[in-house]
């Protein structure tokens, strides 16, 4: 079993429910949408056996993997989370929600683009829904959105600074108008980490 990797690297996760948790951060290639916010490069990437992606992620003092891309989905089995179960990880998904998500996984962010009424079709419960949020968007109805523990509206982070901060005061403003959502900011770009 192989995997299309873009990049494998240790750090804190930097938003949603497990905000600040050391983790190993497996970033495979690929994407099904092309989103104009979007700050990943998720193109390229190199065809990886699980074991040698095992022999990597034994290095980092973490039993936590967080799967993203690109679209993690889009490569993502049952049997390879089932791998890595075996070997003691815990293992979170960041996913567009646009394709059914592997079983076993620990915890399960999805971030709805666009029409979120998709990924209440695919995936009709997580952990955690991420809304990334530009001023002026419209905020769907939770019941619009798959049953999750917690709903977090994510501003859009930008390179112009006034954008960024007017993301986040709409947000606020959100959140303090509309019941059942949290704020997440992606602190690892406060704190300039990866």
């Amino acid at each position: 079993m192989s995997l299309k990797v873009k990049e494998i690297f240790y750090s804190l996760q930097g938003e949603g429910g497990r905000q600040g948790k050391a983790s190993v951060f497996i970033r495979l290639s690929g994407c099904n949408l092309k989103c104009d916010f979007c700050d990943t490069d998720f193109s390229g990437g190199k065809m990886s056996e699980l074991t040698h992606i095992l022999s990597i992620i034994r290095k980092f003092p973490c039993k936590c993997i967080i799967w993203t891309g690109g679209e993690p989905a889009l490569q993502l089995t049952g049997e390879t989370v089932a791998f890595f179960k075996r070997e003691g990880y815990f293992q979170a998904i960041e996913s567009n929600g646009h394709y059914p998500l592997p079983e076993l996984l620990d915890y399960t962010t999805v971030s709805p683009k666009g029409n979120p009424d998709y990924a209440l079709k695919i995936n009709p419960v997580v952990d955690e829904v991420r809304l990334p949020v530009k001023k002026g968007d419209a905020i769907p109805d939770l019941k619009r959105l798959p049953e999750a523990k917690y709903y977090f509206l994510s501003p859009v982070f930008t390179d112009d600074a006034l954008a960024t901060r007017e993301n986040i005061n709409y947000c606020v403003e959100q959140i303090k108008r509309l019941a059942g959502w949290r704020l997440s900011l992606q602190i690892h770009k406060l704190i300039s980490i990866e």
